[in-house]
């Protein structure tokens, strides 16, 4: 095991200056002083999207930048190492691996889905898989991780199933009976599926799945390899890779965790496969295991990976700590929802207790959105009109598809709408108002200018 490095008592980030808490716990004013540096007057709904720092961990960031410009070399030789093995030991308890070489820190979710798909797309270049052998998808799945298999997989001979997730939905069943068909689809014609890649909160539309019992049934379905795509859920959603089960498990840290951009933890099971998993960035670190390979990947700032300590001071200074912050926003985000639907005749994208820290909230019929275009522009129309910045999501109709109605026509948008600690219910009556607004002066999608 590694010796801490004395001076990271001394030069710690966590010695940074702290905010000045009243009480036990942080005060509402202590927390707008913590995000003051959001813009002012811009309703920022879109936590799912970017993420939030806080100043303390802002401020250690810039510590520890400063500590590497310093003396570069000191810091690489007697600091960096030790600083990120600290990180890596926090979130192996928070998502109760068993070892801290089953944690990896890369720098997004996109970045290990092409650690996880390059090591398939070796299977088969090299032939341990059969050509037409497929891997299982969301149809929902982020672009990005849709990308990486085109580039690693099915340039290699593998196959593609997407499970189509029902949307709006209302129930699990729904869910675990659509995985059940594409499973069965995918083995046909003597097919195996060498992995399925589930999402734990999907981004577009934002929903809950059942991942364990999905895990569950891919592996009673002799499903080889499980990678859960859950880049919304540290800090969303109670995580423990042990529970789920899955052989690797990603989530980014700058979305829900409070880190800066970027970062996000790569969890893999101990195995012969995890053994043989590489990071992208080849340096003099090749062949030492992905933990090390991903600590060393040329000059770059690692400041994101090294507050992690910080952070976690941070959402402890919150009652509950970051089960607090969950319970906290889950509620608000159900509560701002329901109002939104309920002032906009509308409705939730799917119950309660299948979101976290974002609901999908349907948008009035008269603003005929009536396709990704028109999303796109009124998302920046509510941006550059209304300074509210919220996705919006078309609902792609399909042939025999029951839909939702509201009482003008079809519903075919939706706002994903989030709450994070510095949200208030200002923000969401801002948005609340403009599409009111919107649809009072008879505003249709198409008719909308942007900047």
């Amino acid at each position: 095991m590694e010796h801490e490095d004395p001076r990271n008592g001394e030069l710690s980030p966590r010695s940074s200056k702290r905010p000045k808490i009243s009480s036990k716990f942080i005060s509402e004013s202590e927390i707008r002083d913590e995000f003051s540096h959001h813009h002012p007057r811009v309703a920022r709904i879109n936590n799912g999207s970017f993420g939030s720092c806080p100043g303390l961990v802002l401020a250690a960031q810039r510590q520890w930048q400063l500590e590497f410009l310093r003396q570069p070399d000191a810091f690489y030789f007697n600091t960096l190492r030790n600083g990120i093995m600290a990180s890596r030991k926090i979130i192996k308890d928070l998502i109760n691996a068993d070892h801290v070489d089953e944690v990896s820190l890369v720098d997004n979710a996109t970045t290990a889905a092409a650690i996880v798909l390059q090591q398939i797309g070796r299977g088969f270049a090299e032939g341990k898989f059969q050509k037409n052998d497929t891997v299982l998808m969301l149809h929902c799945a982020f672009q990005a991780v849709k990308k990486s298999i085109q580039a690693y997989v099915t340039r290699a001979g593998g196959s593609v199933i997407e499970v189509r997730l029902p949307f709006p939905v209302t129930s699990e069943e729904e869910i675990i009976s659509e995985f059940r068909k594409s499973i069965e689809k995918g083995k046909s014609n003597g097919r195996k599926i060498r992995l399925a890649i589930i999402d734990h909160i999907t981004s577009m539309p934002s929903v809950v799945l059942p991942v364990k019992e999905l895990v569950r049934i891919s592996r009673a379905e002799g499903i080889e390899q499980v990678f859960v795509d859950a880049a919304h859920a540290i800090g969303s959603v109670k995580v423990d890779v042990k529970e789920v089960g899955a052989d690797f498990y990603v989530s980014n840290l700058h979305k829900w965790f409070f880190c800066p951009p970027s970062v996000a933890f790569l969890y893999c099971k101990k195995s012969n496969i995890s053994s043989d998993m590489h990071h992208l960035v080849v340096s003099h670190e090749y062949g030492n295991g992905l933990p090390i390979e991903s600590s060393w990947i040329g000059t770059r700032d690692y400041s994101s990976q090294l507050v992690v300590p910080t952070v976690l001071e941070f959402v402890n200074l919150f009652e509950g700590g970051i089960d607090g912050i969950m319970k906290r926003n889950h509620d608000e985000v159900v509560k701002m929802g329901k109002m939104l639907a309920q002032s906009w005749g509308t409705n939730l994208g799917s119950p309660p207790e299948m979101c976290a820290g974002m609901i999908m909230v349907g948008l009035p019929s008269r603003l005929c959105l009536n396709s990704e275009e028109d999303a796109v522009r009124l998302r920046s129309h509510l941006r550059d009109c209304y300074e509210v910045e919220v996705p919006i999501f078309y609902q792609v109709s399909k042939d025999g598809e029951e839909r939702v109605r509201d009482k003008d026509g079809l519903i075919t948008g939706y706002v994903r709408i989030s709450h994070q600690v510095y949200n208030t219910l200002e923000d969401y009556e801002k948005l609340k108002d403009a599409i009111n607004q919107l649809v009072d002066d008879g505003k249709t999608c198409k008719m909308l200018c942007t900047e």
